[in-house]
């Protein structure tokens, strides 16, 4: 069910489109849909006493077990709605984190699905739990009798208050050990320095990881669904004529995603952080392509990328119907190209925009060196792209093609490496 409140939204277009999309990666079998605008809402039950006597009645028909609401309701709301439509109720964010937590599959993504699960049901507790009841002390009851002895007498502890420690002591633990991945992370990001970094972000679903595929050998996980993949995979770009590339498959957005999601895959999500180019994949074809692009950019400039060099590659243009709604997506972002992840069609083009931004301040230049200094030559390899190699005598001679800050790094920390400039030239830009 989705609630309008106040003034009506761009959402309204397609209000339970996305809905339907989520129950359906979670597992559920819609068979219904309603909808209501409210001027406000209402404290007790979220939406109108005869909305939801309209609700349950539609429940008894489809002979339902669920409602899921396109909004976050309190625990009070839920509980006051359960009594009268006899069913049980989901919020959006509930659902959210319910398909994150079936889809966890590696030890780091089960602690970030778990951690924001707990943020989210600390604060619920009370209106969760029914068993609040004071725990005595040694004696197993509250009775004068029933006590253990002198100093066991007291009210004990209330059942929440101990829900709430061991809720907050687990979220301290997993805080701590995400904490230590998350340092990892970092570090293995920051070492990336020296290669150009690409990240493929967007909305869910829109092709992220079959784009990954067709411009890598990655073999990653592709499937028609909501969140296929929750964990960031990283694989070597090879583009000719290139400096060395990494291209890195990223979680997908969705529109409202829960904060408590976006602090815990922070770490997750670094590779967009730092990433030299983004690329933002959009699903052409879906009519709600407008308000995905809004929901994409807000998530990245929460993160902190709106200043990163981002290309708008959009995808799926195999499959457009309207193409006016292609001309209004067009119109919004800056840089934009048309391709199909799945046929092959505009791929071309992205290649060689990427080499045209990873290339832009790289040299072709002779690199002489030791040719016993296997180090040395290691990170030459590593940091440039090698055209060809002459072995004499005790020297090796490279022709590589390097971008200037590498070069720098390179003769900053190897005094033995010599530059020379190809064909007597100074070093110019390719």
């Amino acid at each position: 069910m989705k609630v309008f409140a106040g003034r009506p939204g761009v959402a309204e277009l397609y209000p339970l489109a996305e809905l339907r999309s989520l129950a359906k990666a979670a597992g559920a079998i819609v068979v219904d849909g309603m909808t209501q605008r409210l001027s406000r809402i209402v404290p007790r039950t979220y939406i109108g006493r005869g909305k939801a006597e309209e609700l349950a009645e539609r429940v008894q028909a489809n002979n339902a077990n669920l409602i899921i609401f396109d909004n976050d309701l309190a625990p009070a709301q839920m509980r006051e709605l359960e009594k009268i439509v006899h069913c049980k109720i989901l919020d959006r964010s509930e659902l959210i984190l319910d398909i994150f937590a079936s889809r966890a599959r590696t030890h780091e993504a089960k602690l970030q699905v778990e951690l924001a699960q707990l943020q989210y049901t600390a604060p619920r507790l009370r209106g969760m739990w029914t068993h609040l009841e004071r725990i005595a002390g040694a004696g197993g009851g509250t009775g004068a009798g029933n006590v253990g002895g002198i100093g066991t007498r007291g009210p004990g502890e209330r059942q929440i208050e101990i829900d709430r420690r061991i809720v907050r002591d687990r979220v301290a633990a997993l805080q701590r050990e995400l904490d230590r991945i998350d340092e990892r992370k970092v570090r293995l990001v920051r070492s990336r320095s020296d290669c150009f970094t690409v990240s493929l972000v967007g909305y869910t679903n829109s092709g992220k990881s079959t784009l990954l595929n067709a411009l890598t050998d990655a073999g990653q996980y592709v499937a028609d669904k909501l969140f296929a993949t929750l964990d960031t995979k990283t694989v070597r770009w090879e583009i000719e004529d290139c400096p060395t590339v990494l291209l890195s498959d990223t979680v997908g957005f969705v529109r409202d995603l829960p904060h408590r999601l976006v602090a815990s895959f922070r770490a997750t999500l670094e590779e967009a952080l730092h990433a030299d180019l983004l690329l933002h994949v959009v699903d052409a074809s879906n009519p709600d392509a407008e308000h995905q692009v809004s929901a994409t950019l807000h998530v990245l400039n929460e993160l902190g990328c709106a200043d990163v060099p981002t290309l708008a590659l959009l995808n799926k243009t195999d499959k457009v119907e309207e193409e006016a709604n292609v001309h209004v997506i067009e119109s919004i972002l800056a840089e934009t190209t048309r391709i199909s992840a799945l046929t092959g069609a505009g791929l071309g083009e992205v290649l060689e925009r990427v080499r045209s931004a990873a290339a832009g301040d790289s040299l072709r230049v002779t690199l002489r060196l030791p040719a016993g200094d296997g180090g040395l030559i290691a990170d030459v390899d590593r940091s440039a792209k090698v055209v060809d190699r002459r072995y004499d005598c005790d020297r090796v001679e490279m022709d590589v093609t390097i971008e200037r800050r590498q070069l720098n790094r390179l003769t900053g920390r190897h005094p033995k490496l010599e530059v020379v400039p190809r064909n007597g030239e100074s070093n110019a830009p390719v």
